[in-house]
């Protein structure tokens, strides 16, 4: 059985991981953002997480614990692994503010599941420090999903007329990849999650995306195109890598809503750039597609959202923590 306090200290040192990795990808983001005012929303934002890393460090020598040498290294590495993929592809704007606009809202789970566990623990100055940092995560959110049109015209503005046709078909092959990988997290979920109400928005959100999937893959073969065979197996690999990872935590039910949840906004950013490109494209039937899963996607999002103190308490009484 573990405390409360051992709790927070977790939680923080989860979050100072999150921060180095983040840090990583603020440097690196400003030079493949291909447009300058993208680049100077990391430019800003670089600022604001050196501090929030600062922060949480800051509550864990407070509380006598320090960042896990481990997960350093591998939030480390991960992020250099973020910079290089978004640096190598054709598209990248799009792909980088599609993947920081992800990134942000796994931040902002994690600031509100700390602040959750330090409310409990009686450590208010934690919770001043998560709801901070939370507010300004948020605002760099906001940021990113006003620059999704530069963000397309950035990644399209090199390519000629005859090849916007391409093009959508590239991001409606990333749509169908997405909901391979969403698929096959939603699979394992309600196994791993352990309690009902999250298992059941799971199972319920897994009937949605097998429809969200069929109808681009009816676009795709409408416009004679074929899903990216690579590209599924690899997102559906990487599915089953991070449902062994959360199968692994001793707080699973937390750390899978949060997870759930950015992921959520990784499809909604992918279908707000996706009816972009359709609408530059002229290709009216796939932007209405698009249009019809977003509202689906954000629902869902805020239904995660809306079980974070039932996923704190459940990742709780997973560890043997009584509340005080």
């Amino acid at each position: 059985m573990t405390s409360l306090d051992e709790q927070v200290t977790k939680y923080l040192t989860d979050a100072h991981s999150i921060e180095r990795q983040a840090l990583v990808q603020m440097r690196g983001a400003p030079d493949i953002a291909g447009d300058p005012v993208i680049a100077s929303a990391f430019v800003q934002h670089l600022a604001e997480t050196e501090a929030h890393e600062s922060l949480v460090r800051q509550r864990l020598d407070a509380r006598g614990a320090s960042p896990a040498v481990l997960k350093e290294i591998a939030g480390a590495v991960t992020g250099a692994g973020f910079a290089m993929f978004a640096a190598v592809q054709p598209d990248t704007p799009g792909k980088l503010v599609t993947h920081a606009y992800s990134y942000e809202h796994m931040e902002l789970a994690a600031y509100d599941l700390l602040s959750r566990i330090a409310e409990r623990a009686g450590d208010s100055e934690t919770v001043r420090v998560a709801r901070q940092i939370l507010t300004q995560e948020q605002a760099m959110a906001d940021r990113l999903a006003s620059l999704f049109d530069r963000a397309v015209d950035a990644s399209l503005r090199e390519q000629k007329p005859d090849d916007l046709g391409e093009q959508l078909n590239k991001y409606l092959t990333d749509a169908h990849a997405i909901e391979a990988q969403a698929l096959q997290l939603l699979g394992r979920a309600p196994k791993i999650v352990g309690e009902s109400r999250l298992a059941a928005a799971f199972e319920e959100h897994r009937a949605g995306t097998e429809t969200h999937q069929r109808l681009v893959e009816e676009r795709l073969q409408a416009r004679s195109a074929g899903a990216s065979t690579l590209k599924d197996a690899a997102l559906r690999l990487g599915a089953l890598n991070w449902g062994g990872f959360f199968q692994a935590q001793p707080d699973t039910p937390a750390k899978l809503a949060g997870f759930a949840y950015a992921f959520e906004h990784l499809e909604i950013a992918a279908y707000e750039l996706l009816a972009r490109v359709a609408r530059r494209a002229g290709d009216t039937d796939t932007e209405a597609v698009a249009q019809r899963i977003l509202p689906e996607e954000r629902a869902a999002a805020e239904k995660l959202h809306s079980l974070f103190e039932v996923a704190t308490e459940a990742g709780l009484e997973a560890q043997g923590v009584a509340a005080r």
